[in-house]
């Protein structure tokens, strides 16, 4: 029998709303269990909005050209700081990985996934902020083998959950 592990994604300070609903419909496409958007990560309605209506109806529907309905069938979190959700999930006891291209990154083909997994991904320049990346249990990067040095940040996320929830899945 097999069980398929809970996977959380966390966006950091993602810019591009284009990105945001992106990543929205893979991790419905591949079973995520939440979204949580922290920083200046545009997000859509959410319970208890407190934006001015123009402004979530913008975001909204910037949302949904990428998205094509994610964002309503997602469960979606606002939260104002990172560190705040980092230390919410590991009192849950999930395992913090962060997906960055950094010396202490290890290859995400070679990470053992655990049952709850949060993933961090950040800024579309910057990628993921020091602090969180102290805060993580693993940080984790794509190989690359073309020119290029890095994906999109929504190609990269695709890529990282499609790693975590294909293997994820541990013989019981």
């Amino acid at each position: 029998m097999f069980v398929m592990n809970e996977i959380i994604v966390v966006l950091d300070n993602v810019r591009s709303t284009h990105n945001v609903g992106s990543i929205l419909r893979t991790a419905d496409g591949l079973g995520v269990s939440k979204v949580v958007l922290t920083g200046y990560t545009p997000y859509p309605k959410v319970m208890n909005d407190e934006r001015l209506p123009h402004e979530i109806t913008k975001q909204t529907n910037a949302i949904k050209k990428t998205s094509l309905g994610a964002e309503a069938t997602m469960d979606i979190e606002r939260h104002e700081d990172i560190s705040d959700v980092i230390d919410s999930l590991k009192k849950t006891q999930y395992t913090i990985v962060s997906l960055e291209q950094n010396k202490l990154s290890t290859p995400i083909n070679k990470l053992r996934i655990p049952n709850k997994v949060a993933l961090i991904v950040g800024n579309e320049i910057n990628g993921v902020n020091e602090q969180s990346l102290e805060s993580s249990d693993f940080i984790v990067e794509i190989p690359m083998k073309g020119k290029k040095e890095s994906f999109n940040v929504s190609v990269a996320t695709g890529i990282a959950l499609y790693q975590l929830s294909v293997r994820g899945n541990h013989e019981i």
